[in-house]
């Protein structure tokens, strides 16, 4: 059986920024117009976790029965290295995916917006069927328009909504922003493994795009997103404070312009996570004053 850190690894906690940073800009866009408020503020937070650490699950459970995980460079996965077994793994998915749902039961309770429900009822949905079922979208390039689509417009404008009735243009321009980075996050996690997904038969958009333009890309996914921050200095002026980004910015395009591959591209891959949770953080600072 699984270690306890085994377990943690397998949860992948390096991309739990991808959660935080939307409810942080939402947050803040709420703030910009007096109507934030901590516990949607929390719950929205306890969802976004939870939905991560399903997905995660999730893929590991699916990519791992499928085969496609067993000669991988990234963190080891539970399923296809036996250190779990798959229906261990995937009751670790349904149990983060069922501690989302009643954490979004309670947020819709709180904020009276039951409807809702039928949105978080889609996330978990597209959480799944990422990499489950009998044809996944993940598998079929589509990866990263969920991505963008749930972890940046429903995460940050879902935020916002359950705390200021209303959707405002900082926290459009913030979800954009945010779910840039994140389409950045699996971008660079699929650069990774294009040789492999290739053998696979795993057609990520990265693959599709191949290595040159998918490198490219990425460079896009996180640059945009510091102009689009800085445009919100017309409703909050200290919105400018996210273009400190642009020094990050600048040493993460260094090696993906350069060409890394393979283990090269681990720390590209945790220094986007931290770039998302940096430029989460400093949204809202920004928004909130």
């Amino acid at each position: 059986m699984a270690t306890a850190a085994e377990w943690i690894s397998g949860a992948r906690p390096r991309t739990l920024p991808a959660a935080a940073a939307p409810v942080m800009v939402g947050t803040g866009a709420a703030a910009q117009v007096d109507s934030s408020a901590w516990l949607p503020a929390l719950l929205a937070l306890g969802v976004a976790l939870a939905l991560q650490v399903g997905v995660n699950f999730a893929n590991d459970y699916s990519d791992g029965v499928r085969g496609t995980d067993l000669d991988r460079v990234g963190p080891m996965r539970l399923t296809a290295s036996g250190a779990a077994p798959p229906a261990a793994v995937k009751r670790a998915a349904f149990t983060a995916f069922g501690v989302a749902a009643v954490l979004g039961l309670v947020l819709c309770a709180v904020s009276g917006h039951w409807w809702l429900l039928a949105v978080g009822a889609v996330s978990v949905a597209a959480a799944w069927y990422y990499t489950g079922g009998k044809t996944p979208y993940g598998y079929r390039g589509l990866g990263e328009i969920a991505v963008f689509v749930f972890f940046g417009l429903v995460a940050v404008l879902g935020t916002t909504y359950t705390q200021a009735d209303r959707i405002t243009w900082p926290s459009v321009l913030g979800a954009v922003g945010v779910g840039l980075i994140a389409c950045a996050l699996l971008m660079v996690n699929n650069l990774r493994d294009i040789p492999t997904d290739v053998l696979a038969g795993k057609r990520t958009l990265a693959v599709r795009l191949g290595d040159y333009r998918a490198r490219r890309a990425y460079i896009a996914m996180i640059w945009a997103p510091v102009m689009l921050g800085a445009l919100c200095v017309f409703w909050a002026p200290w919105s400018l404070i996210v273009l400190l980004l642009l020094g990050p910015a600048a040493l993460l395009s260094i090696p993906i312009l350069a060409g890394a591959r393979g283990k090269l591209l681990i720390p590209v891959l945790a220094g986007t996570g931290l770039y998302e949770l940096g430029y989460g953080l400093l949204l809202w600072f920004g928004l909130s004053l």
